[in-house]
């Protein structure tokens, strides 16, 4: 094959609770997609072979030849040069995993690897709130809080790929802890797990809520979406609560103004669908937490892709290479 317009990619996006394939052409455009339970309960063999299969799924009718390379974007920590993710939150029982190679086996085509986050901000700096600008931060508010930067129109990464680890910055010393092991991460302070957490705490206190008839009085059964539907019918405690979480993540969002002097900050994940609720006390951390000059001039947006971020993020890694790190 030699005409470039029979040439195409394939990205990946391994969640903990959905596998995305996506085969795209030269000019980034999705032609077929398939979206399967992930099904991390199985195993990592079970998953591993889950990925081939539906790579192969999303190629046909193609011959194989007829794909140039493929990316994955996969949680947790990842070196991309090597090709291995370490001990993935969301995939329990991976360890170490050469996936790279694992995949380039059994595909016989290039694959690339990168952290799902990163990838994110790069599908938000090539297709999405981003494009144009040559320095972007993105930020993932879902059940954790992760991020990904761009640089002079590349990933920033770090000496071994583990840069822009945003949901680990300390914002509070004293605060609560984290599943990193550390307290007072932004991760445990502005996720969805945060959110829920915070919530379930001020309803053990005594706090009257709609929220407890929603749960059924099951304070263990509480989640961020709970949390989010009330405060939108006007429930005082809900409201309160993610206006903690919003004005967190600000604090958070000045420290990287502050850090990476960014143009534009995007914001997406499931917990910035209720970006209205959030933007007030953002902005006002914002306002009372970074410098002037940066908090004029650096713009906060929502993400443009939404779900489809990772998976696009990876089809543009595909597209390009290892050039963009």
């Amino acid at each position: 094959m030699t005409d470039e317009q029979e040439r195409y990619v394939v990205g990946v996006d391994v969640g903990g609770t959905k596998l995305r394939v996506a085969l795209a052409d030269r000019a980034g455009v999705i032609v077929r997609r398939r979206t399967v339970p992930t099904r991390a309960e199985q195993g990592r063999n079970a998953v591993l072979a889950r990925i081939v299969a539906e790579i192969r799924a999303v190629l046909e009718p193609l011959p194989l030849p007829c794909l140039e390379r493929v990316a994955v974007a996969v949680p947790g920590p990842v070196d991309p040069w090597k090709g291995v993710v370490y001990r993935p939150p969301n995939l329990p029982g991976w360890g170490d995993v050469a996936l790279k190679s694992i995949l380039e086996e059994e595909l016989t085509v290039p694959v690339l690897l990168g952290n799902d986050a990163n990838l994110a901000a790069l599908a938000e700096h090539r297709f999405g709130a981003g494009r144009g600008l040559s320095h972007l931060v993105y930020v993932t508010m879902s059940t954790g809080v992760g991020g990904g930067v761009i640089n002079a129109d590349t990933l920033l990464l770090g000496a071994w790929g583990g840069a822009s680890e945003i949901g680990h910055m300390t914002i509070d010393l004293n605060g609560p802890l984290c599943s990193c092991g550390n307290h007072g991460c932004l991760e445990a302070m502005a996720s969805g797990t945060a959110i829920a957490r915070e919530a379930a705490h001020r309803l053990a206190s005594g706090v009257t809520s709609t929220l407890l008839a929603r749960i059924d009085g099951n304070l263990e059964a509480l989640e961020a979406h709970h949390v989010v539907d009330a405060a939108e019918q006007g429930d005082k405690l809900a409201q309160s609560v993610l206006e903690w979480a919003a004005y967190n993540l600000g604090v958070g969002l000045a420290n990287i103004m502050h850090l990476y002097d960014p143009q534009i900050i995007v914001i997406g994940g499931g917990v910035a669908a209720a970006w209205s609720l959030l933007e007030p006390a953002l902005r006002r951390a914002i306002r009372e937490r970074a410098m002037d000059v940066y908090a004029r001039r650096v713009g906060i947006v929502r993400s443009q892709l939404g779900d489809d971020v990772g998976l696009l993020g990876a089809v543009a890694f595909a597209l390009e290479g290892m050039s963009v790190l």
